[in-house]
Parts: C-alpha cells; structure tokens; sequence
C-alpha cells in the first residue's frame, strides 16, 4: 500500500475510532465491535441479553463471574476501590456508556449545537445518554474520576435515572446530593468520590465537562466496557460480562453453587471428609450429587429446569 492509501486508511480508522467524531456510535458500528453476540439486539444494535439470564445473574460471585472470563481470556473486565449506595444489594443489567472529558469549550460548543439543531436533543449533555435508557440498563459513566465541580449526578437526574432502569449507576467520578440518592429505593450505584459542588455546563463561560460519546466503548478503572455487557456489581467491586460469555457465566455459577450446598450438608454430616471434598470428586461421590439433586430439586437456589438440565448431561 502506498504512503496516500496509508493515510487515507488512518484517516478513516480515526474517523471510526473517535467518539467526537460520531457522537453516539451507529448501529453498523455497534454489531461490527460486537461480533461474538449472534443473540437478539436493540434497535441501535446493542446486545439484548434476557431477562432471564438478568435474572439468574444476581445469584453469581465476583469470583464466580471473574474465573469464567480469566479462562476465555477477558482479563480487563473488573473493576474495584468504589464506594457504594445500598451494598448489600447486587446491581445487575445492560450497560449504556458514556465518555466526558475535561470541559473544552471548541469542541463543547460544536457538540452542543449539533446535539440541539441536528438530533433535535434537549436540555444539557449529561442528560443526553440518560435519555435513551430502558427498563434493566445500568448508566455507566466514564467522568474520568472528576471531584470538585465534576458531579453531573444528583438526587434529580438519580431518581430519573432509577424511573428508566429500575437500576442504578456505575460512575468513575464523583456525585452530590447523596442523601437525596440514598432515599431512593433500589438505587445500587457505584461511584468513586462525593462532592457538594456540582458541573458547570456552559461553554461561554465556566465548563468543567464535555460529552464526546455515548454507546460507545468505554474504560472504566481497568475495565473495558461495551453498550450491552453485562454489568454485575456487589461486594464493593464491578465486572463487566460480555454477552457472548452470560450464559457460561449464569450456569457456571449454578453448578458451582449446588455443588457448594451438597458439599457443605455432606461435611457437616460428617459424611465425607474436607480432602475428599476439596479435590476431584469420586464417582460415589458425584452418584450422590446426582441423586442429592434430584431429592431436593424443588427446594434449591436454581431454577428447576436448570437442574433438570444438569441431570440430563450426567451420566450417573
């Protein structure tokens, strides 16, 4: 390739890459960063895992989540020092995203009048992604770890925030109006710092943020983030799932609790012993797993048919 169709070629991967540049990523772009995800889809291309596998997720760990990832070589999916509103909740749903920058007024004003002339969008950019969620999203915001005069977040846009998703938040930056934020029920979030103060927006005068993308990918912590990975947060840390990887996860997690369970009750009965549980079962063993399974299919943490899908796969 000659030196012009090199420049040519890197002038368009620029054009493709920067979230300036689009804005809000296209749907092409969405599917074509999104290839493993061969499941159902919104309208502007982000994965749509179900609300069934939503559901069963809040059963899983952090480790649990993390091992599965590791072993498919996803290994800047978790990210951790939060601090958190209702910790003894679990935060699950599909990531939106959205990256600000330190306010810069030429590219904020241009922004500005694309987002209000062009895409018909009102009120100011921090609200600009919150208006596109839906029921089981989680607002994932990359506010570079903005403290004073950074919060875009408070009790107001919170509680709109929690009316869309019935979710919280996961935000790399500070928020205000904490008490406010607390007072609403089931708003797990996760943040980095509070802050009284809040954002200024105007370009002709004092700014302190500036929206350069939405939907699009994202880095939060050591996190890489898509629109529509799954957002798994609990126990003061947050990992971000692929959706290709949700189902391995969710019945990962299955297994190994029920397993947990029946290793647990058959210690305590002093039936076997902790070396004979700790390492790789014998077949005696797993023979009493799987009548264990099926003596209590209707009183364990699993979906019955989830069980019942287990034992078809067993051969004793």
């Amino acid at each position: 390739m000659d030196l012009k169709l090199k420049t040519i070629a890197f002038i368009a991967i620029l054009g493709f890459l920067c979230p300036a540049q689009a804005q809000q990523i296209t749907k092409e772009e969405l599917i074509f960063l999104t290839p493993e995800w061969k499941g159902e889809r919104f309208e502007d291309g982000r994965p749509k895992v179900s609300d069934n596998l939503l559901k069963r997720m809040k059963g899983v760990t952090l480790e649990e989540a993390w091992a599965v990832l590791k072993g498919d070589n996803f290994k800047y999916q978790y990210a951790e020092g939060w601090q958190t509103i209702n910790p003894d909740s679990v935060l699950v749903g599909r990531a939106v995203t959205a990256v600000f920058v330190p306010g810069r007024p030429d590219i904020h004003r241009v922004i500005d009048d694309r987002g209000h002339n062009q895409d018909g969008r009102i009120k100011s950019q921090n609200a600009w992604t919150i208006d596109l969620l839906q029921k089981g999203d989680v607002y994932v915001v990359d506010q570079f770890g903005a403290h004073i005069d950074g919060p875009t977040i408070g009790d107001n846009l919170g509680n709109s925030i929690f009316a869309k998703t019935g979710n919280g938040i996961v935000y790399d930056g500070a928020i205000r109006d904490i008490d406010g934020l607390k007072e609403i029920g089931g708003f797990t979030s996760f943040f980095r710092s509070y802050h009284p103060s809040h954002h200024l927006n105007n370009p002709d005068g004092q700014l302190n943020t500036t929206l350069i993308g939405i939907n699009t990918p994202t880095r939060i912590g050591m996190a890489t983030v898509m629109p529509g990975d799954i957002v798994l947060g609990r126990d003061g840390g947050v990992i971000f799932i692929p959706p290709h990887l949700v189902e391995k996860v969710v019945k990962t997690s299955e297994i190994v609790r029920l397993r947990d369970m029946f290793g647990h009750q058959r210690l305590r009965e002093q039936k076997y012993t902790p070396g004979q549980i700790d390492n790789r079962w014998s077949d005696e063993i797993e023979k009493d797993f799987s009548q264990w399974l099926n003596s209590h299919i209707d009183e364990l943490p699993v979906p019955k048919e989830q069980i019942q899908e287990l034992l078809k796969t067993r051969t004793w």
